[in-house]
Formats: C-alpha cells, sequence, structure tokens
C-alpha cells in the first residue's frame, strides 16, 4: 500500500487510477476529433485543447471515487463496475455541462462529451475486461508472516479470506504460545534462523501477532528480519491499515500514544476546514432552501406536529450543543423523553420521513450548525448525550472521539451501515478513531465525495 496524506491507498486501486485517467484523457481527445472531422473542422495539435482534456478525465475520474468504482467489489465483479462506471460517467458529464455553462474555455463542448462520453465507458468497461481479476488477485497482494499462532493470528487468517484482501499469509510461527489455534503453524524451535525463513518465503512484510507481549518480544528475530529489508509491523498498526479502522480488540493506550497520528499541527488545516465549512455551509444553505421548505410542508401535511425538532448532542470536546432536523418521525416517538435507538423498518418513522432518510434530506437543517462552527461537514456522527454516557461505560477509549468536531458525514457513516447497538457502535469507533487519528484535507474530500455513494446507494439508512 501507498501512504497518500496519512491515508493508505491499494497499490492496484492506485495503478487502475492512473491506468482510468490515461484512458479519460485518450477518450476525451478521440471524441473531440472524431466531432472535428464530422462537421469538416480542422483537428489541431492536442497541446492546443490539454485543459479540456484535463478537465473532462479529473471530472470523471473524481466521479468514479465517488460512486465506489475503486471499492473491494467493484475489483473483483466486472458487473458491479459496469454498473458504477456507467453512472460515475453519467454524474461526470451532467456536471462538466454545468462547467461549460459557467466555464466554456476549460471543457469540452456538448456535443464533444457524447462522443467522448461513449469512447470513455468502453474503454473503461475493456479495460477491466482486459485485466480480469488481475488487481483483486494474488499479483498485488503482499506476502505476510504472522509471528504467532494464537486467537490474533486466527483474526488474520479470517481477514486474509475476505474478497479484496490485500494480503496473502504464507507463514505461521508459533513462538511458544499456550493457546495455539493455527494448525499449520511451524514451531520457533524448528526453525534455525527465522530471518533465512522469512526470507525463502519471499514475504515482504511480518506482522507480530503474539498473545502475549510481556517480556515475550524476540527481539533479536525481529531485528534480523528488519535488517533484510522486510517491514515488521505489529498487529494493531497492520490491521488499521487493512481496515481502516482502530483496533478496539488489540490497541492498548501506549500504541494509541506513541503511533503516528493525533497530531496538534493541524493549525493550517484546521483553519482550511473552517473556511471550507463556512463557505459551503452558505452555498448549501442557499441552494437547498427550496428543497427544505418543500420538505417541511410535506411533513406537516402527512403527520400533526412540526416539521423541524432540535435535539442535544454532544459535540467537540463533550460540550452540547442543539441540532436542527426535519422531523422524520411522528410526533409522540419519544412520548417519554427517554432516548430510543432507531430500529430497521421503524414504525415511528412516517412514510414521507422514510424518503427523507433514505436521501439525506433529514440532516440538511444540520448545515447551520455547521455555520455556526458547532459542527463541520465532516466528522464522527454527534450522538445525544443519554447514549453516550452509556458508551463511555461500556466502550474504551469512547471519549477520544469527542476531540475532533463532529460532522453531518463521516468515515463511519460512509464505511458502515447505521446501527442501534452497542457492537455496531464498537465498530462506528474504530473508524471515529481511525478519522480522528488520520484526519488531513485529503480524507475529508474523500470522504465527502463517496458520500455521494451513500446518497445513491443508501445502506442500513433508520
Amino acid at each position: 500500500m501507498i501512504r497518500l496524506f496519512k491515508h493508505y491507498i491499494p497499490n492496484a486501486v492506485l495503478l487502475l487510477g492512473l491506468f482510468d485517467l490515461v484512458l479519460l484523457i485518450i477518450a476525451g481527445d478521440l471524441g473531440w476529433t472524431l466531432r472535428a472531422r464530422q462537421i469538416g473542422m480542422a483537428v489541431l495539435p492536442i497541446q492546443t485543447r490539454i485543459p479540456q482534456l484535463l478537465t473532462f478525465a479529473a471530472t470523471i475520474e473524481l466521479a468514479m471515487i465517488a460512486v465506489g468504482v475503486y471499492g473491494a467489489t467493484s475489483l473483483q465483479s466486472l458487473r458491479h463496475a459496469a454498473a458504477r462506471l456507467l453512472v460515475a460517467v453519467s454524474l461526470g458529464v451532467i456536471f462538466l455541462s454545468a462547467i461549460l455553462f459557467l466555464m466554456p474555455a476549460i471543457t469540452l463542448w456538448r456535443s464533444n462529451l457524447l462522443y467522448s462520453m461513449c469512447i470513455a465507458v468502453a474503454s473503461l468497461i475493456a479495460l477491466r475486461i482486459l485485466l480480469g481479476k488481475t488487481l483483486g488477485g494474488q499479483v498485488f497482494k503482499r506476502r505476510v508472516v504472522v509471528l504467532g499462532a494464537g486467537a490474533r493470528a486466527a483474526r488474520l487468517k479470517a481477514l486474509a479470506q475476505t474478497p479484496g484482501a490485500g494480503f496473502v499469509v504464507v507463514g505461521y510461527v508459533s513462538m511458544s504460545e499456550p493457546a495455539r489455534v493455527i494448525p499449520e503453524a511451524i514451531a520457533r524451535d524448528a526453525i534455525y534462523n527465522l530471518a533465512d525463513h522469512v526470507v525463502l518465503l519471499n514475504a515482504s512484510e511480518v506482522v507480530l501477532a503474539l498473545e502475549e507481549r510481556r517480556n515475550a518480544l524476540p527481539l533479536k528475530d525481529l531485528l534480523r528480519i528488519k535488517t533484510t529489508g522486510v517491514h515488521v509491523n505489529e498487529i494493531s498498526t497492520f490491521l488499521e491499515r487493512e481496515t481502516g479502522r482502530v483496533d478496539l480488540q488489540s490497541v492498548n493506550p501506549s500504541w494509541l500514544i506513541f503511533s503516528d497520528g493525533f497530531s496538534s499541527g493541524r493549525m493550517l488545516s484546521s483553519l482550511f476546514k473552517r473556511l471550507f465549512d463556512i463557505a459551503a455551509s452558505l452555498v448549501l444553505l442557499i441552494l437547498t432552501l427550496p428543497l427544505i421548505l418543500v420538505t417541511a410542508i410535506a411533513i406537516k401535511l402527512e403527520s400533526r406536529g412540526p416539521a423541524f425538532y432540535r435535539q442535544r448532542r454532544v459535540g467537540l470536546y463533550s460540550v452540547g450543543f442543539d441540532v436542527i432536523k426535519l422531523r422524520s418521525m411522528r410526533q409522540d416517538a419519544e412520548v417519554d423523553g427517554k432516548a430510543v435507538w432507531a430500529e430497521k423498518d421503524d414504525p415511528r418513522i412516517t412514510r414521507i420521513g422514510r424518503i427523507i432518510r433514505k436521501l439525506r434530506i433529514d440532516e440538511l437543517p444540520q448545515t447551520w450548525s455547521v455555520l455556526k462552527g458547532e459542527m463541520s461537514f465532516v466528522g464522527p456522527r454527534p450522538e445525544r448525550p443519554q447514549f453516550v454516557d452509556d458508551l463511555e461505560q461500556q466502550l474504551n477509549y469512547y471519549a477520544e472521539r469527542h476531540m475532533v468536531k463532529p460532522g453531518i458525514t463521516g468515515w463511519a457513516q460512509i464505511n458502515y451501515p447505521y446501527g442501534a447497538s452497542i457492537d455496531d457502535a464498537r465498530q462506528k469507533l474504530e473508524y471515529d478513531l481511525y478519522y480522528a487519528k488520520n484526519y488531513s484535507p485529503f480524507l475529508d474530500l474523500l470522504i465527502l465525495l463517496q458520500t455521494i455513494r451513500v446518497v445513491l446507494w443508501p445502506e442500513g439508512a433508520r
């Protein structure tokens, strides 16, 4: 994997993205050339239309990222990839038409776009047919040796077998652990030189997955492995990279303290984030005001009660604030005032409420909280005080998620469907901690783009 602005990107995804970018530039130029020849226009050298081609390629590429073209499922399934590609190119062309209206000098004409769109779809699908499952197969997977044969090693074994996993385990070494659960593991005593063993397996990485590390670290072995050029990682760091989560089962306070992340040197990026929040919230409030008003009227017509409601939430540094939302439940949803988790097919949700929850329209008034500075567009979901009190009692490190400003969308929201249990809250906390630990404007941009995928293909919205 390549680490870009503190976020890991699989080599296969990065390579495919570069191939796609080149193909999009070629498709844009072919579309322009075909249309020019069709109308009898002289075909000038390609350098005369570089801005237009780059605008076309960059816009379609961003749309592809937004709808999940580079997700694990798309790398494994051609049908899934083709469907997402069609949606991405269509969205890109719609956006390019808007750019043409605002800045006609830097984009292709509409007639060019039609040709370029068709060529782009055909060439992008052809590339995936040509590569087959190579990008999602063994070729780009890292070869890993696991030191350990207990429950932690078993977790790595299960993770390696999931579709889209970026690594393959080529060997397990049992380090005299009492609870051995990996039968194929080789005992350390049976290996004369562990560093040679790792090199013979052609491994690129060794992961330390011991059940008990106290006075048990094989320092000499790890040093020799490291000096051969093989990466050595602790299981918590490895899982964070592979899953995009901070694994609560394996982390300890010292790992959180000494590992890279949670940097306080964020003055410039925090300023950029706040300026973006102000500008974007003003624009979004102005653009969506008619939609908010129409939805409010529909809510009033369907059920008694106010169209908007205020709800207390926990924000930055555990300071409470009131969030405004469009009402999607009956007015008597919580008649006793006690907070209740939303359930699947919750009977308290109205017909209008079910629609606006799927499309995330009920979240739009929260833009006001963003403008006031109580929230950001991207961050952990703000929870109700009653839930926070319970979760802080039951989940380690839950309070740490309040060290960043809450958001309308976030890393947990785009990676995990809505949950209404302690286990769901734990999974979402792992994503929230990853975001807090690895925050960057690049990660914010990635989350904002992929929120489009969540809106287009809602999963578990309640």
